[in-house]
């Protein structure tokens, strides 16, 4: 493909600084990219390589223009940085229809619309809709429900009576439904609880590689619309995620919890069962959330701490040496005095 960067500020609602007519072939990061490609900078840490990147066009916020650049500005680098891949890389289209090495189960419904990859297995009662995408691999329970224009890829599996909402994406991987880790007498009896719940995925969700979310012990566990969680993330029984919020990878949600609207959770960080969490509360990786935590709050640490107290607690840590020297020392002139007296 080829825009000139005056097309492609049109298309990104930007203006141009520089020459609009520079044709524009790739899109590359600001350190690979060179003569006919487009890159961007987002983080003004990155302008010292502004004058050494050979791009012929940068896409940057208007704070960010220089000299001797073409330029392309826009209100958010980042948001227009994706809109110029996906004009430049637009997914290609799946042509319609349902390989003879699927497995079909009777009474299982299957649009006409949809795209069924060899190996995969639907079973009765399930319902796929139109739009729908199944890679070689996918598992759909009974009764489970994949709407509209949703992609599952490849060695899913999505447990009976699940939900599946419109447009969702499923990475390879995610397990959708298992059982809750529900067990009586723990350490003794470990009588199993049966899980006779679901997981409800609204629309606009993407979910990464080897995600797991459990099944509710009754009722649903439920992912709110346009959540977006990373790889390897575990979600147990009967967690609500508000609409919005953003997982990242390696983290654990236990039983119960129930995260509010955009909430930010970083990294490696754990979540105890039956605790909320306000909205637009953001949680640094690797944070330990072992209570309810307010609307709006930054949160940092194990057990977590509202960020700035965090802060100045990790700040004295290296200091600790120095300060039991000092110690130390006062307690020996503490001794000598007392002698003395």
């Amino acid at each position: 493909m080829e825009k000139t960067v005056a097309e492609i500020a049109e298309y990104l609602n930007g203006r141009v600084v520089g020459d609009g007519s520079v044709v524009i072939r790739d899109i590359q990061g600001i350190d690979d990219a060179g003569q006919g490609d487009l890159t961007f900078i987002a983080n003004r840490k990155y302008l010292k390589k502004l004058a050494a990147t050979g791009a012929s066009a940068v896409i940057v916020h208007p704070d960010m223009e220089g000299q001797g650049k073409n330029f392309i500005i826009v209100p958010d680098p980042y948001v227009a940085f994706g809109k110029a891949l996906a004009l430049f890389y637009p997914e290609q289209k799946e042509q319609p229809g349902v390989s003879n090495a699927a497995f079909i189960e009777d009474g299982a419904s299957v649009s006409s619309e949809a795209v069924i990859y060899p190996g995969v297995t639907v079973c009765r009662g399930a319902r796929i809709e139109k739009g729908v995408v199944l890679y070689s691999g996918v598992f759909i329970g009974r009764d489970a429900v994949i709407a509209e224009g949703s992609i599952l890829h490849p060695n899913v599996t999505v447990y009976r009576r699940c939900l599946i909402g419109k447009r969702v994406i499923l990475h390879a991987g995610v397990v959708v439904g298992s059982d809750g880790f529900g067990f009586a007498g723990p350490g003794g009896a470990n009588l199993k609880i049966p899980q006779v719940g679901i997981v409800q995925i609204d629309d606009d969700v993407e979910i990464g590689a080897n995600t797991t979310i459990d099944r509710g012990t009754m009722g649903r566990t439920w992912i709110q619309k346009s959540v977006k969680i990373d790889n390897l993330v575990q979600i147990a029984h009967n967690v609500v995620i508000g609409e919005y919020s953003i997982i990242v990878a390696q983290v654990g949600i236990s039983g119960s919890a129930k995260l509010g609207k955009g909430v930010i959770i970083g990294g490696q960080a754990g979540v105890v069962g039956h605790i909320r969490i306000g909205d637009h509360v953001m949680a640094a990786a690797r944070a330990g959330i072992h209570k309810d935590v307010p609307p709006h709050s930054i949160v940092a640490g194990a057990p977590h701490r509202l960020h700035r107290e965090w802060l100045r607690i990790e700040a004295s840590v290296p200091k600790i040496p120095d300060m039991n020297n000092a110690i130390a020392d006062l307690m020996k002139r503490v001794e000598i005095l007392e002698k003395k007296n």
